[in-house]
């Protein structure tokens, strides 16, 4: 009998030894969770930017003829009256002493107009001729002096032609295009070059109209260039009117301060830093869309429960929400696995 029980109490021992050993212990899941808190409320919007010339002038001769000599080329840096081009001027210089041969003649015909006035005044004087005479001799000085005035006039516009077949620069710069050759006939203001101005420098990007309204004349903004690394401040000059066609983009031109090492068409990032309300900021993977309405998942006591949130801006990967209370803590990952009222852990 002692056997037989003993038997017995050994299976029952090993049988519930068995079931114990096959029974899974059930743990609630780890979730990854985030203590929330208020930002500082600043933002930064960053663009893309090009430095120009804040001055770009299309270069041009005031008269026409063939270019016989061209001195700069595109990239050329010169200074305030370096020349630049020039044409032909063997027409221009004969009209020139055309017009200089016809200021002796004017010069002449006046000297002798002066000449037979004062003597007919003296005459008159003597009673000798009547006053009509006189009338008509001072008439004819009156003459010679108007085409006296009108050949020296003549004259000085030739000299300004051919003055005007050298081009010089007007200011300080660099070439960018060049328009025109040697040996090319060019017409009266017809562009050759193409000079931008280094004095002043600008930088130039694009707004998207969506942003336009956070742009304001005067408003000074972050400028960082790529090639050199170089972070100045720059004031907003200029806000275009209109969108680009294609684009539907805002040109905005940002009058820079003297910086070192900086080359006209470098690129440049522009940093517009923004005021914001304070309010809470999450990683997008937090937010639980349900329809229309954006949730949270809110760990309290070891357990989840959906907390209803307003979105009220998205910054790349992160929303900025309200709804929340500083300290809250919530599930910042895996939110699509979670149901109401589970159990959950934050760590091992």
């Amino acid at each position: 009998m002692r056997r037989i029980l003993s038997a017995v109490l050994v299976a029952s021992l090993t049988v519930a030894g068995c079931a114990s050993d096959g029974v899974e212990q059930h743990k609630p899941p780890v979730v990854k969770v985030q203590r929330v808190g208020m930002t500082d409320g600043v933002s930064a919007e960053n663009y893309s930017g090009v430095v120009r010339g804040r001055y770009e002038s299309n270069l041009a001769f005031r008269v026409g003829g063939k270019i016989i000599s061209r001195d700069v080329q595109t990239g050329s840096r010169v200074r305030s009256g370096d020349v630049l081009m020039t044409l032909d001027a063997k027409d221009i210089a004969e009209q020139s002493r055309s017009a200089q041969a016809n200021v002796e003649s004017a010069r002449a015909q006046l000297q002798l107009a002066q000449s037979n006035l004062d003597r007919y005044t003296e005459l008159f004087n003597s009673e000798a001729i009547a006053a009509v005479v006189l009338d008509q001799y001072r008439t004819q000085y009156d003459a010679a002096r108007a085409a006296y005035d009108a050949a020296v006039a003549a004259a000085n516009q030739s000299q300004n032609a051919l003055d005007y077949t050298a081009l010089t620069a007007d200011a300080d710069g660099v070439i960018s295009n060049v328009a025109a050759e040697v040996g090319q006939v060019v017409a009266a203001g017809q562009t050759v070059l193409t000079l931008v101005q280094t004095a002043e420098l600008e930088v130039v990007v694009n707004i998207p109209e969506n942003k336009i309204t956070d742009m304001q004349i005067g408003r000074r903004v972050s400028i960082t260039f790529w090639a050199t690394g170089n972070t100045v401040t720059g004031t907003v000059r200029e806000i275009s009117p209109m969108a680009d066609a294609a684009s539907r983009t805002f040109a905005v031109k940002i009058s820079l301060p003297p910086v070192p090492d900086i080359q006209l068409g470098m690129t440049a990032g522009v940093s517009v830093n923004e005021s914001t309300p304070r309010a809470i900021v999450l990683p997008l993977s937090a937010i639980y869309q349900t329809g229309d309405a954006a949730q949270v998942w809110l760990v309290e006591n070891g357990k989840v429960s959906l907390r209803k949130v307003e979105v009220t801006a998205f910054d790349g990967n992160s929303v900025r929400v309200h709804g929340l209370t500083a300290g809250d803590v919530i599930v910042v990952a895996g939110v699509h696995k979670l149901r109401d009222g589970q159990e959950v852990r934050t760590g091992d």
